[in-house]
């Protein structure tokens, strides 16, 4: 298959169409939802809540009616959806259960080195929860601490973690960001739960995943990157052999974008989306909040080679180091990233604020630009059921944000 030959503008716009971003906000529902889960594989989960958790904020800039109680119907109702582990904690279509024996089949053999404690408690969790239903960390008494991968914590809760991990527990619903876990079999098809390992090797599995995080993104270059954490094992020789595996195929397009010294792959199953974006008109630009661990910026060092963005999120950061804000979320117009702003929220009062905000360098702000980003801030305070925008003291300082007085 011959390489792809593209320009900047013409990766970018793929890139943004692919991800259901140009323009942001074209589909409706959960139909919508899981045709977006079914294309990226995963969307990852963060238990930061500021103005939404990172998944609602994905879906939210994509879905013209997203309201974070239809991504809870899909997951603990529907139940066509999971929380697990894929790019470290994610959300994934139940169908790709199957995917990850392995990493639960790994888990049970790592089980015998947590200690003989911890071993000791499980049959006793399994019975708490065939007999009582689902329970949280909070209902069981196995109170003697335990060191964990991130902190010391109560034996109750590593042992409910260890039950998840290796798939005989799922999430059953959450409460703010405690998990709430019932039996798998209670919630999934055995038919599910019993499917073979569809990647009988290593070097297999290697290849799904490494096609998986190809789309989950929709164009990216063989370097490392964020976007191959949590493949475990996977070292560049790997990723290279993966790589020539799926060119050969022809399960991977090779890409060259002017300006890009390396070459980018998409999958071929999305040469369509490509077509579409090379052939279709241009849409109207319009504005769209990204979330901080958006799909969209996986691989953040192509994101600012395409885009001419750099971003990084701060929240782990000391204040001292941060270059703009704890919690900063970058905005969206057209083809090209504007702006980025630091948002704040007041459930009792209801008011969203900009608390500060920072143009990209040479923005124009447009009467139509304006008008754009009032629509996005408009939809983001009615997924968050919110009432007011505000601007910070130092946001307000800011010119061309004269838009917000008519929210």
């Amino acid at each position: 298959m011959e390489t792809i030959q593209m320009t900047n503008i013409q990766a970018r716009r793929f890139l943004l169409t692919y991800q259901g971003l140009y323009p942001p906000r074209a589909v409706n529902g959960k139909a919508a939802i899981l045709a977006y889960f079914e294309r990226v594989g995963c969307i990852q989960y963060d238990p930061l809540n500021i103005v939404g958790h990172n998944s609602d904020l994905v879906l939210q800039s994509r879905i013209a009616d997203f309201k974070p109680v239809l991504l809870r119907e899909l997951l603990y109702e529907d139940r066509l959806l999971v929380d697990g582990w894929d790019k470290v904690m994610s959300i994934y279509p139940a169908a790709d259960w199957p995917f990850f024996q392995r990493r639960r089949d790994d888990e049970v053999r790592r089980q015998e080195r947590k200690g003989q404690n911890l071993l000791a408690v499980l049959p006793q969790v399994r019975a708490e929860i065939h007999k009582r239903g689902p329970l949280s960390s909070l209902q069981l008494d196995f109170n003697d601490p335990i060191h964990w991968p991130w902190g010391p914590t109560r034996m109750s809760r590593a042992a409910l973690e260890t039950l998840y991990f290796s798939g005989e527990l799922v999430i059953h619903h959450k409460v703010h960001t405690r998990k709430v876990y019932d039996l798998a079999s209670r919630h999934l098809p055995a038919g599910l739960l019993s499917a073979p390992d569809p990647n009988p090797s290593q070097e297999d599995f290697y290849a799904w995943a490494l096609l998986r995080r190809i789309g989950g993104v929709g164009l990216l270059w063989n370097r490392a990157s964020d976007a191959w954490v949590g493949i475990d094992g996977l070292k560049s020789g790997e990723r290279q052999t993966a790589v020539e595996r799926l060119v050969a195929e022809k399960k991977l397009c090779e890409v060259q974008v002017d300006g890009i010294p390396y070459p980018c792959y998409l999958r071929s199953a999305a040469l369509p989306v490509l077509q579409e974006s090379l052939n279709g008109e241009d849409p109207a630009p319009q504005a769209a909040i990204i979330a901080p661990l958006d799909n969209l910026l996986w691989d953040r060092r192509l994101i600012e080679a395409l885009f001419g963005f750099n971003y990084r999120w701060e929240v782990y950061k000391p204040a001292a180091q941060r270059e703009y804000g704890y919690y900063v979320l970058p905005v969206l117009y057209g083809d090209r990233f504007v702006a980025r702003f630091e948002p704040g929220r007041d459930k009792k009062n209801g008011t969203v604020t900009i608390k500060n905000w920072w143009w990209e360098a040479d923005v124009a702000v447009t009467v139509e630009m304006q008008a754009a980003l009032q629509e996005a801030f408009r939809h983001l305070l009615a997924y968050l059921g919110a009432e007011q925008l505000h601007l910070g003291e130092e946001a307000a300082a800011v010119k061309g944000l004269e838009w917000v007085k008519g929210l």
